[in-house]
């Protein structure tokens, strides 16, 4: 049965073309979560260096569903417009039942965020 939902996204800013966007499953969701999280021996550290481009990487797919990007185009997703990959991004979670607030609460559990630091979410 397949219950990954898609939905196709004009970008205006990609000079109106339109991409598809697909859920993620569990184990994509998972692996997501677990690229934003570093851990050196105790330590839990949450990294939100491009964290929309991660995000996008695992969603945006061709109509066969596979995906149009790899890990090794992180770097240069996240150059693009952010307009653009937050419309992207908002859709990707919505499809995937994630919200900003799950995020957000990997920042609130880390060592970093425990020890005062605050940084702010932005998918």
């Amino acid at each position: 049965m397949d219950d990954i939902p898609t939905e196709e996204v004009t970008v205006p800013e990609w000079k109106g073309r339109t991409v598809l966007v697909c859920g993620m499953t569990a184990a994509g969701k998972n692996a997501y979560e677990a690229s934003l999280v570093e851990i050196k021996g105790t330590t839990r550290k949450v990294r939100m260096e491009n964290a929309t481009a991660k995000l996008l990487v695992r969603t945006i797919v061709n109509r066969q569903r596979q995906p149009l990007f790899t890990e090794t185009d992180i770097e240069r997703l996240g150059t693009k417009s952010a307009a653009a990959l937050e419309r992207l991004a908002q859709v990707a979670l919505r499809l995937s039942s994630m919200r900003v607030s799950d995020v957000e609460e990997l920042v609130k559990n880390s060592d970093a965020a425990q020890s005062g630091d605050s940084p702010s979410v932005s998918l």
